[in-house]
């Protein structure tokens, strides 16, 4: 039986292209409760510095459509928000969110 932490990482890489989701629709897919979605990043940083680098950290936002964006990451991320026609606003949120939102449930 998988963990928690292994279901979550399942569930991100498992978020399609052109696609995002949330960290809340993520903890709530891999069993957690309503306070689970507090620990989505945490999880997921573990698993990348333990070598699972194919996570797709752009893809997962909070659940009114808002990107966490920095200034040491916001260039890598519009890249890939281009690439995967993702439009996101001067406001930091998905512009088209909920037709292109992945539901887990």
């Amino acid at each position: 039986m998988k963990t928690f932490s292994q279901r979550v990482v399942q569930i991100a890489l498992s978020i399609p292209k052109g696609r995002v989701t949330t960290y809340g629709r993520i903890a709530r897919a891999a069993g957690g409760g309503p306070m689970a979605s507090q620990s989505i990043t945490s999880i997921l940083g573990k698993a990348y510095d333990e070598g699972i680098h194919a996570i797709p950290f752009h893809r997962i936002v909070y659940a009114d459509g808002h990107v966490w964006m920095d200034s040491k990451y916001k260039k890598k991320r519009m890249a890939l928000y281009k690439k995967e026609k993702i439009e996101v606003g001067k406001d930091n949120k998905i512009k088209n969110f909920y037709n292109i939102l992945f539901d887990l449930t």
